[in-house]
């Protein structure tokens, strides 16, 4: 991630349907800004999986904001970046709060000063990220599910990548994309989603070697890192396996809950030999996969919150 001056900052900078986005000036007074548009967000999804950005700067309805959790991507967005949210209705305080809660890093009106105004917004996101990042990587632990974060699976990917340059074998890493959080979380609250995260993390936990990793990396993304794969085809078959063991329900807050998963896979070396590109590969399939396993008279989808 780029300082706060210095290195220009990368920037997404996504419109919603019938929003028009500020433009953000070349640069301010702490540096350049290199700026990347795209209108919607199936391509700002594309986007993601091909870079990294600093930051990432929605331009949206208030509904579009309402619903902008559930967007398969977003685990994704808030993991890697920066987030910046502005709505061309007048945020509610609720819905502030709410996208806070899930990564964002702040909510501003869309009709801010794009000029003086959206910048400094900017450079306080990337720098509430950066502080983030710093207190994540000291603790090392999510806090909702006691899961390994994503800093500290980046770190023991590289470890184990560079002792694969010394004794060549392949790995792979797993995304999985956990779809009915954000309707547990509407209906019962945030304590509720956790509980239901924690059973999840508990029951692929359960499916692994000893030697195997999970970890947390949004709130609705989890990372499955296998550290020798024997067979080619077996993080597939892992795969499958962990779609079989989320199938059945979850006890939540006394209902019967159950989720839908998509999986995305990165191998090692076969789609790269960097660990930020490995993750960022299997964060973007699962992205873009459909999710799978659960019943269509409960799939409730989590758009319509």
């Amino acid at each position: 991630m780029g300082e706060l001056s210095g290195t220009a900052l990368s920037v997404l900078i996504v419109a919603g349907e019938g929003v028009r986005a500020p433009a953000l000036p070349g640069a301010d007074a702490l540096g350049a800004f290199a700026t990347q548009a795209c209108d919607g967000l199936e391509a700002a999804q594309a986007a993601l999986v091909h870079q990294s950005f600093d930051a990432v700067v929605f331009a949206l309805s208030g509904p579009q904001a309402q619903a902008l959790p559930a967007w398969p991507a977003f685990s994704q967005a808030v993991g890697d970046s920066a987030v910046l949210v502005l709505c061309a209705d007048r945020p509610e305080l609720g819905l502030a709060i709410g996208l806070v809660r899930q990564g964002v890093q702040d909510v501003a009106p869309l009709a801010i000063d794009p000029d003086e105004g959206l910048p400094r917004a900017l450079r306080l996101a990337v720098e509430r990220k950066t502080q983030q990042r710093h207190a994540r990587r000291a603790q090392g632990t999510d806090l909702m599910t006691g899961l390994p974060d994503q800093a500290q699976l980046l770190e023991q990917m590289s470890q184990l990548l560079a002792m694969r340059e010394r004794e060549p074998a392949p790995m792979a890493l797993l995304a999985v994309r956990v779809e009915g959080l954000a309707s547990v979380e509407a209906r019962h609250g945030r304590e509720a989603a956790n509980a239901l995260r924690r059973k999840i993390a508990v029951r692929l936990r359960v499916g692994l070697r000893a030697g195997d990793v999970v970890a947390a990396l949004g709130p609705d993304l989890l990372g499955v890192l296998l550290a020798r794969v024997q067979d080619p085809r077996d993080d597939e078959r892992v795969a499958a396996k962990l779609v079989q063991a989320l199938k059945a329900p979850f006890s939540v807050a006394g209902d019967e809950v159950a989720v839908a998963v998509a999986i995305g896979r990165a191998r090692y070396p076969q789609d790269g030999k960097d660990a930020m590109l490995l993750l960022r590969r299997a964060a973007g399939l699962a992205a873009s996969a459909p999710a799978v396993g659960r019943a269509s008279d409960a799939a409730a989808n989590d758009e319509t919150r």
